[in-house]
């Protein structure tokens, strides 16, 4: 089954540096029917303004990737870390047992990123942080694995049964996906149109899935695919 999520229908919240736009009920936003798919509890699409962003604020027990659309985002948090991650790139932080983290756009340009949380398999542990670089020349037409529950996975590591990959097509070009008898998937546009199993996507739409079901994804026009599979 597929439930598509236009972009004009998400909940949404804005300020004066952030215009956020929310998959599933997240903060003011409270949607019943939008609680969260399988273990994915939180989609948001966040615009940053320049010199302005999320000051340090705590976390616990939660998997949070965020994929930088465009621009930059910078971190830093109560372990010592600090990175700067960059359009295409990801960052994972397991929030564990507590963490407190900022997250900072220094650049002289609007941010637009992703923030996925996905709940861990247990709760507690000690909280981590790291990012990477993905080149997406290495997932053009072909799905490539940005972070990961299995340590085979060459990808940032999660505590759960899931994965966060990305993918570009070109005008044109197609790729599927399939997802499983109980488990979950939910795919974001970043960037682009494509076709899936016949319907119309475009920027920023998105849709959940429930296994067994194998998507076809056609690129209408050049586009950037997020896509989580979890249990």
């Amino acid at each position: 089954m597929i439930d598509i999520r236009r972009f004009e229908d998400l909940g949404t919240f804005q300020n004066d540096w952030l215009d956020a736009h929310y998959h599933f009920s997240f903060s003011r936003y409270h949607d019943p029917a939008r609680m969260g798919h399988g273990r994915l509890r939180v989609w948001n699409d966040d615009t940053i303004r320049a010199q302005t962003g999320f000051p340090p604020h705590g976390h616990r027990d939660m998997e949070i990737i965020t994929y930088v659309r465009t621009g930059a985002i910078t971190h830093k948090d109560s372990l010592g870390n600090k990175g700067r991650t960059e359009a295409g790139d990801v960052q994972v932080m397991s929030a564990g047992n507590g963490v407190q983290h900022s997250e900072w756009n220094a650049e002289d340009e609007e941010t637009t990123l992703f923030q996925i949380w996905i709940e861990p398999a247990e709760t507690g542990g000690a909280p981590g942080w790291g990012a990477r670089k993905f080149p997406k020349t290495d997932r053009s037409g072909q799905w490539a694995i940005l972070a990961s529950g299995n340590d085979a996975d060459d990808a940032l590591p999660i505590r759960q049964d899931a994965k966060v990959l990305g993918a570009t097509l070109k005008t044109g070009e197609t790729l599927s996906y399939e997802v499983p008898a109980g488990r979950h998937g939910y795919f974001v546009l970043a960037a682009g149109t494509v076709e899936v199993n016949g319907e119309p996507l475009k920027a920023r739409d998105g849709a959940a899935v429930t296994g067994a079901e194998t998507l076809v994804f056609k690129g209408l026009e050049d586009a950037e695919i997020v896509f989580v599979d979890t249990v």
